[in-house]
């Protein structure tokens, strides 16, 4: 969370919680993450697979399938012109939230296979999504879509309206996306792994281009990834996700060279590094447990190199408490960790587990 005022805000989010009730029993995939996305600027939450990212993604756009569904909290959505919105409040079927998805907030999809219909036109889907939620004519529908997708960098943009996806390359594809993610002028971006599927030289293209359409259109953008890498490249400010919960929060620099939680330090830790030579990677102690088997205390102190019994290991998971502006995080060690009077276990530190 900030101490911005929400008018700086287009997005906060407060201790929202989805839950996904199965036959195995109550999964909490999110389960008390709060934050605020800036006007204009590009939030990353970044953890390892499993840990939440894209079901607060889907949570804020209200996509979440049975068995799952939002089990408390606020999502306050502050749209141009109008009075705040809590979308974890809508209805279902109602007006406002149809307008909000794809209007207001639109979202770019992990694999852009799967997020556009292969017996469509590009062209086609490109004006659905315009004619949705504006009232034009259908031929300047088509004029946009163009204009967009020569805007995304895809050539011969007015021809290319009326083939089809598979007649695209998968970073073409990826284009094609975010064009339509776009097209509608959204006031935030969620981007779901948007370079996963892709090679590193178009993963750059694509990052960039995500980054010089934000300038330009002034979208702010929530973007989700576990790849640190790509965060140093775009992100103003970022969240650390563990298992459900929000466990660190700063802005880009404070992350990448003043860490604080064990969980982010572990994370930067295992990147490769061309300055320092190793015959082994640094990994994380253990693995992460089952959303059904959650460890008391500090989710993370199994696999916590400054872990200490009696204190990490008994209750609920620590708040987030703030140790320096605009830096949150959740450890009841963050101090002692800060100013060097915690020191890591050795046995949970080093190579490869």
């Amino acid at each position: 969370m900030s101490d911005r005022p929400a008018a700086d805000n287009v997005l906060e989010v407060r201790d929202l919680k989805t839950h996904f009730h199965t036959e195995e029993g109550l999964i909490r995939a999110v389960d008390g993450v709060s934050f605020d996305i800036p006007r204009g600027r590009i939030l990353a939450i970044v953890g390892e697979s499993g840990c939440g990212k894209s079901v607060t993604a889907y949570s804020i756009l209200r996509l979440i399938e049975k068995p799952g569904r939002i089990a408390g909290g606020q999502i306050r959505f502050y749209p141009p012109r109008r009075e705040p919105i809590d979308i974890a409040a809508l209805p279902e079927k109602s007006d406002t939230l149809y307008e909000v998805r794809g209007g207001w907030i639109s979202m770019i999809f992990q694999e852009p296979m799967t997020a556009l219909s292969p017996v469509h036109t590009i062209g086609n889907q490109l004006c659905e999504a315009i004619l949705l939620h504006q009232e034009i004519s259908p031929k300047e529908a088509r004029r946009r879509a163009a204009e967009m997708l020569a805007r995304v960098g895809i050539p011969g943009a007015e021809q290319r309206l009326d083939q089809y996806p598979f007649e695209f390359s998968g970073g073409m594809r990826q284009r094609v996306v975010i064009a339509m993610a776009l097209v509608c002028g959204p006031q935030l971006l969620i981007a779901d792994e948007p370079t996963t599927a892709l090679d590193v030289t178009i993963q750059a293209q694509i990052l960039e281009l995500i980054k010089s359409l934000q300038r330009q259109t002034g979208t702010s953008v929530l973007l989700i990834t576990h790849d640190l890498g790509v965060v140093a490249q775009t992100a103003d400010e970022v969240a650390v996700m563990y298992l459900g919960r929000i466990v660190e929060r700063a802005d880009v620099r404070t992350i990448l060279k003043r860490p604080v939680h064990p969980y982010t330090r572990g994370l930067l830790a295992s990147l490769p590094s061309l300055s320092q030579k190793k015959a082994r990677l640094t990994a994380i102690h253990g693995s992460v447990p089952s959303l059904q088997a959650i460890p008391p205390g500090c989710p993370f102190h199994p696999r916590c190199p400054y872990a200490e019994p009696g204190r990490c290991d008994v209750g609920g998971p620590p708040d987030r408490r703030t140790i320096a502006p605009e830096h949150d995080v959740a450890c009841v060690r963050a101090g002692e960790i800060l100013d060097g009077r915690a020191q890591p276990a050795p046995a949970m530190m080093g190579g490869v587990r």
